[in-house]
């Protein structure tokens, strides 16, 4: 079958065959007569165009010509220039485009952009068929090996920003049965083109499902590559307990499904699929919808090949990721604090360095170190966590670094102030968020942020980037984790102490949620404090609905119980029951009301017994009575449970305490007005 082909009209610039060197019709003639023999078959239509392969006559050897049609001669130029640099690649796993040229169909009166490829039989779309066929697993050193050549190659793309935009198995040819190229990279000019790329995706539904949700939107990143990759892993892994419209409709419900990873990671494992953990780690980083929150390839080749077990002849040939011997690093990282920030700087892109460097400052001494800090130590370790965002190792070590340096200032100097205090906070809850499943690094972060915190300003940004919501998720996810949830709710406190609050709105499920935590750990001291904290500042702010005060005041009491010896957690529960009964008289009836085990008046004599020399317990002892005077229903309780001589005798004890007086003789007069003549309830003696 002869080509319909010709020459490109009279007219036609001669700028649209630079790439094959043709100056005129004649020999634009020639060359195509040159070139084929015959069209040997005509292959499955692409998301572009065309895909015919042609046989070159003088030596027989099989090509592939993908006939891109154009709109018009601006755009064939466009592409033709865009694609033009990509003739000089030299890669042994990119197979690169053999000419570039355009030509005119005369039958259908169309410009067409032709892109002449080296014609492979074999590609990754016909292994996972053929392994789909017969549910089998694909070979787990071949998929190693084939999956070290394509990253190897996509790293080498991306080094010089070049970007695949089309990759898909297809695009994956074997030129041997181990050896792989990425071939058919596109152009941001055909990959644009709206209307094509609608009808063949009615035509076809599976050719856009390896593209990433923004390709979708004509939206091209190296990221985008990543996502296509993560695709064609995860169809590679599954394809042997898969179909193809099972695996088509997952891949497309990965777009908006954050979630949607779950089920078959699952599957991966329970069949025991090779590599099925390096998947289950890899995959959800690769396939996030945000592509500012996707890994690039460079992580991808360190998760695999330095942070797993995966084993590729391509990778440990790759000049840009041979691992520095620790012999050779630890030489490097022997000096001082100087010289490691040097190697620090100079190799950042090594993350094997890194930690190793992280993990040498943090055995320093302080006088070695130079704390309080040096400001350039900050700023370097948050260069560090946000350039190597994906690798929890270093994101724990320099977290560590940080809580030690910053910690160590500011108990040194309380008025120091933290460097850089905006960058700091912005990558710390990017790796959160990054690593929300590190329970370590999250009671790290956690500590760095409550140190952050204590600066005057750091508290209104820290709102801003939702750390109330950050925290407050963490405590529905981890509500049986003691470090997690103490340091959360120490944070907590640190955010709303002294602090204007800009939004209240994401503190609104904070009582619930903290007193799940609080059940969760019923004789933990120290959580009763940190809770017992919280709920006062929340009380004051008007967090507290309604429905919750009588529980959260039965938390109170009961806090109180556990531990009176702890005087904060006393101080800041009675507080907090004196806030609510100022503005319920539910809560001051929840208060004064007598139960099993006593009530809340008897243990307000117990802790004033404990504490009647400490002005502090008692001045908040004596406002929470004030408030539960104004109530005229609780008054005949507080008369008969000996509550009018305990105030009196505070009157006489703290004469000089204004606020105290003032307290106790509100108290005094409340209860004094309307008291039966005769009656216990004036003379009776605290027991």
């Amino acid at each position: 079958m002869e080509p319909s082909w010709e020459p490109v009209p009279a007219g036609a610039p001669l700028g649209l065959w630079s790439s094959v060197g043709v100056p005129n019709q004649e020999l634009q003639t020639a060359f195509l007569k040159s070139l084929l023999s015959s069209i040997l078959d005509q292959l499955s239509p692409g998301a572009l165009g065309m895909n015919l392969v042609v046989e070159k006559t003088e030596n027989k050897v099989k090509y592939v010509i993908k006939q891109v049609e154009c709109i018009d001669e601006h755009q064939a130029n466009e592409a033709l220039e865009e694609l033009m640099p990509l003739l000089k690649l030299r890669h042994a796993h990119i197979s690169i485009y053999q000419e570039l040229f355009i030509i005119w169909n005369s039958q259908i009166s169309s410009l067409f952009l032709c892109l002449v490829m080296e014609y492979n039989h074999g590609s990754f779309q016909k292994v996972i068929e053929k392994k789909r066929e017969t549910k089998t697993i694909i070979d787990s050193e071949w998929m190693q090996n084939m999956l070290g050549q394509v990253l190897d190659a996509l790293e080498y793309l991306h080094h010089l920003d070049i970007i695949h935009r089309n990759l898909k198995p297809s695009n994956i040819v074997l030129s041997s049965s181990n050896h792989c190229k990425l071939q058919d990279l596109s152009s941001n000019t055909l990959m644009m083109d709206k209307a094509k790329w609608n009808i063949r995706a009615e035509e076809d539904p599976c050719q856009k499902s390896w593209m990433a949700p923004e390709a979708l939107r004509f939206s091209f990143s190296q990221r985008s590559d990543v996502w296509s990759l993560g695709c064609i892993i995860l169809d590679m892994a599954s394809c042997s307990f898969t179909d193809k419209t099972e695996a088509m409709l997952l891949r497309k419900s990965l777009r908006t499904l954050p979630n949607g990873l779950r089920g078959v990671l699952e599957t991966l494992e329970e069949k025991k699929i090779p590599n099925a953990e390096t998947f289950g780690s890899l995959l959800p980083l690769m396939l996030q919808i945000n592509p500012s929150e996707r890994i690039t390839i460079r992580e991808v080749i360190h998760i695999t090949f330095v942070g797993s077990n995966f084993r590729s002849s391509s990778i440990a040939l790759s000049p840009h990721w041979q691992l520095m011997p620790d012999s050779v690093t630890d030489l490097l990282l022997g000096g001082s604090i100087a010289s490691i920030i040097d190697v620090m700087q100079n190799f950042s892109g090594r993350p094997e360095v890194q930690l190793r460097a992280l993990k040498r400052l943090l055995k320093m001494p302080e006088e070695q170190l130079g704390l309080p800090w040096p400001t350039e130590l900050v700023e370097l370790l948050t260069a560090i966590m946000k350039q190597h965002e994906r690798i929890l190792d270093i994101q724990l070590h320099a977290c560590s670094l940080l809580l030690r340096t910053l910690g160590q200032a500011l108990a040194q100097d309380p008025a120091a102030e933290v460097p850089s205090e905006s960058s700091v906070v912005s990558v710390l809850l990017s790796c959160l968020r990054i690593h929300p499943e590190s329970e370590q690094l999250l009671v790290t972060v956690y500590s760095v942020l409550a140190i952050i915190s204590s600066q005057e300003s750091a508290s209104e940004e820290l709102q801003e980037a939702g750390l109330f919501e950050h925290i407050l998720e963490h405590l529905s996810t981890f509500p049986t984790n003691r470090d997690i949830c103490i340091n959360g709710l120490s944070l907590l406190w640190a955010l709303m102490v002294d602090a204007v609050i800009v939004n209240k709105t994401p503190l609104e499920r904070a009582p619930v949620l903290i007193a799940e935590v609080l059940a969760a750990h019923p004789m933990d001291a120290e959580m009763a404090e940190a809770g017992c904290a919280v709920f006062w500042l929340l009380s004051l702010l008007g967090c507290i609905k309604e429905h919750q005060f009588a529980d959260v005041v039965t938390l109170f009491l009961q806090s109180i119980r556990l531990c009176q010896d702890r005087i904060p957690l006393v101080n800041n529960a009675y507080r907090g029951l004196a806030s609510l009964a100022k503005v319920s008289e539910l809560a001051a009836l929840q208060v004064a009301m007598p139960e099993e085990g006593g009530g809340g008046l008897s243990l307000i004599r117990e802790t004033y017994r404990l504490y009647k020399d400490d002005p502090e317990v008692v001045v908040n002892i004596c406002m929470l009575l004030a408030h539960l005077t104004s109530y005229e229903e609780i008054l005949p309780e507080l008369r008969a449970s000996g509550i009018q001589p305990l105030a009196q005798e505070i009157k006489e004890r703290f004469t000089s305490s204004l606020e105290l007086v003032s307290y106790a003789e509100k108290v005094l007069l409340r209860l004094e007005a309307g008291t039966p003549p005769g009656s216990a309830g004036g003379q009776s003696a605290l027991p």
